[in-house]
């Protein structure tokens, strides 16, 4: 069973597309970096220029792939999607690249897992607007280049740091999404009663707000599913009541951990000591991988102090022994 609450894009996350917001001014929450956007965007469509390239990093959920489409919208142009690891080939690069229009927006998600070679050939595509491809091989292979036309690159991570430096360099927009705060996402709960005409009470969107994780697809999927008790337990609307029920049947306590959460906390303070072990060790013991751990179930973890990075691993904090109500000196012994 996928994890309810997890940042990651699940396949019921497809209603996510009648909700998003289609301008700068319906997107909730990011403050600064909507100001910064708005500037460079107006002032990109001043010059007739395309706007320069973005890079959108931060845990997932946060609205990253929103923001592409806004972009694509403020600057009146179309958008073609695809993803790093989609992209094996130069051929898959340049089937991309070879349909773009002037101006058009391409949003490559998880951009830290093309492969290098690709990145080498992304270079000249972004800065001069070529591509420099080699087709055939051996003694027959030869260089070809293609013109391209004036584009925006937007793309999105969850693991800047696995970037190279010289893509990296090859933005001119570099921005990180930071998780929201409880009244952003009780507003973009309220906004997503009001699309999808299922009505909430303002303190059960605050409630159900305060257990999202910080993250607006973790808000919008609790509240379909809370929707969904509303409406086989009620007549539909879903207030204050009604939301606490759902969220204690789908395991969501009161700070947005769940049994995973618990799982991971209590596999350190109960099989490593409270800590320091390393990611790897950690991944092993509770049957996740460290990849995984460290993108999605940590953020939140060590953004509300339940968890620390150390030189030498991860350890729990004081607020996790007392959130769990474990005593330290009964892991010692």
């Amino acid at each position: 069973m996928a994890r309810l609450i997890t940042g990651e894009e699940l396949e019921e996350d497809n209603f996510e597309t009648s909700i998003r917001p289609d301008s700068i001014d319906e997107y909730i929450g990011q403050s600064e970096l909507k100001e910064n956007l708005n500037i460079f965007m107006k002032a990109a469509k001043m010059r007739g220029e395309a706007l320069d390239h973005v890079l959108l990093y931060g845990p997932p959920g946060l609205g990253k792939t929103t923001m592409a489409y806004i972009i694509a919208n403020e600057m009146g142009s179309n958008i073609k999607t695809t993803s790093g690891p989609a992209i094996e080939k130069s051929g898959d690069l340049a089937a991309v690249l070879s349909t773009l229009e002037p101006g058009d927006v391409l949003f490559i998600d998880e951009i830290h897992r093309i492969p290098r070679f690709i990145e080498e050939i992304l270079y000249s595509a972004m800065e001069d607007f070529k591509l420099d491809i080699i087709v055939g091989s051996d003694a027959s292979s030869r260089n070809i280049t293609i013109d391209l036309p004036p584009f925006t690159l937007v793309g999105a991570t969850t693991r800047a740091g696995d970037l190279t430096g010289p893509l990296r360099d090859r933005f001119g927009i570099v921005s990180r999404l930071n998780f929201y705060t409880e009244e952003e996402l009780t507003q973009i709960v309220l906004r997503t009663s009001r699309v999808l005409k299922s009505p909430i009470s303002e303190d059960a969107a605050r409630e159900l707000a305060r257990r999202s994780r910080g993250t607006p697809r973790v808000a919008n999927r609790l509240f379909k599913r809370v929707r969904d008790f509303a409406l086989v337990m009620g007549d539909g609307n879903i207030d204050l009541n009604i939301t606490k029920v759902a969220l204690e049947k789908l395991k969501v306590d009161e700070a947005g951990l769940d049994a995973t959460d618990y799982n991971l906390l209590n596999a350190i303070i109960e099989k490593f000591n409270g800590g320091p072990v390393g990611i790897d060790a950690l991944a092993s013991s509770i049957g996740e991988e460290a990849s995984t751990i460290e993108d999605v179930y940590e953020p939140y973890l060590l953004q509300n102090g339940f968890l620390k990075r150390t030189s030498r691993g991860r350890m729990v904090t004081e607020k996790a022994y007392d959130y769990l109500k474990k005593n330290r000196q009964d892991t010692l012994f």
